[in-house]
């Protein structure tokens, strides 16, 4: 879909006819719409075809008519594996226009729509990459507290039980950080490549916005950063967990298992074919019977005792100080 707006007395207001200093907003677009940016708009197809491509890094070229910048933009669309992910964003700047195109909607770019910036003209270009690139900025950090709660929400459910899907939203989650990372460090690069680029020439006053942008993208590089590192820590710690439970269960399948081998044994003793004490007794089955029991009860109270006595005294040495050192008096 392809949506015309020309900067009104009170914000953006939608057109049919392209003019000069209009705002040409291309998302969600089909084969035609890619068609009539080729044809009407005479955007190369292969700078359409880069945009169209998910895994397109962030860049900036000169074409003879445009100037053309890609960068990256954080999406939400929970019907995916990885419901956060980035996308690449085109913005070619005509002399007489402004075309964005992006594959789906952003939170970005409704920003921009909703005039939820001070003083935003689409009449200035340079304003316009500065003001969409600080949104962008700003649509990373939100997406990453919103990251931050999910994960602390699954640590939660999981320290209550383990199960298989918690991990699996964990591992999406940090799928996710993967992608904000990496997107966000290309759109620093880009704005690195702006401060130096002989096709801006910014204001002072856009200068200044120029470096709260990268700040704030800074800031959400240290952010992502962060909750990588947590979040990696998190699952190992819940991978030696669940490694501990496994052990848990092994001790006491084994304790059960030693303890179902002394009837076994005690049984097959009294099946062999040759001469045994009390053979010919009449109450011999229910006295093996009662000694298989005895020996078996006490074969588990001795087995689960010294397991709790060494369990109390890991315990204990863990609670210990490590300059803890014991004086007689």
């Amino acid at each position: 879909m392809i949506v015309i707006r020309t900067q009104g007395e009170y914000g953006l207001t939608e057109t049919d006819t392209v003019a000069k200093g209009c705002w040409i907003d291309a998302r969600d677009l089909t084969k035609a719409d890619l068609k009539r940016l080729q044809h009407e708009f005479n955007i190369s197809g292969e700078l359409l075809t880069d945009i169209m491509d998910a895994d397109e890094q962030a860049r900036i070229e000169k074409e003879d008519d445009y100037t053309a910048l890609i960068v990256r933009l954080p999406v939400y669309d929970d019907s995916y594996e990885v419901s956060f992910f980035t996308l690449p964003l085109g913005i070619v700047l005509f002399s007489d226009k402004i075309v964005t195109i992006c594959q789906r909607s952003s939170d970005a770019l409704d920003d921009l729509l909703k005039n939820r910036i001070r003083g935003f003209n689409i009449r200035n270009k340079s304003a316009f990459v500065l003001n969409l690139l600080g949104r962008a900025a700003f649509t990373f950090l939100k997406s990453l507290k919103e990251l931050n709660k999910r994960t602390n929400s699954i640590e939660r459910e999981l320290q209550r039980s383990i199960k298989n899907n918690e991990l699996i939203q964990l591992l999406s989650l940090q799928k996710s950080l993967v992608y904000f990372t990496t997107s966000i460090k290309t759109n620093e690069l880009l704005l690195e490549k702006l401060q130096k680029s002989p096709f801006f020439r910014f204001k002072e006053d856009e200068r200044e916005l120029l470096e709260d942008v990268l700040t704030e993208n800074k800031q959400a590089i240290e952010m992502a950063n962060i909750y990588s590192s947590i979040l990696t820590g998190t699952m190992d710690a819940f991978a030696s967990v669940i490694s501990n439970n496994l052990n848990i269960v092994m001790k006491r399948l084994t304790i059960v298992s030693i303890v179902l081998m002394i009837p076994t044994l005690i049984y097959s003793f009294y099946g062999m074919n040759v001469g045994l004490p009390f053979q010919s007794h009449r109450f011999v089955g229910g006295g093996v019977l009662c000694i298989s029991l005895l020996a078996s009860i006490f074969g588990a109270i001795l087995l689960t005792t010294e397991w709790k006595r060494k369990k109390l005294n890991i315990q204990g040495k863990m609670k210990r100080p490590a300059f803890y050192s014991p004086i007689s008096l």
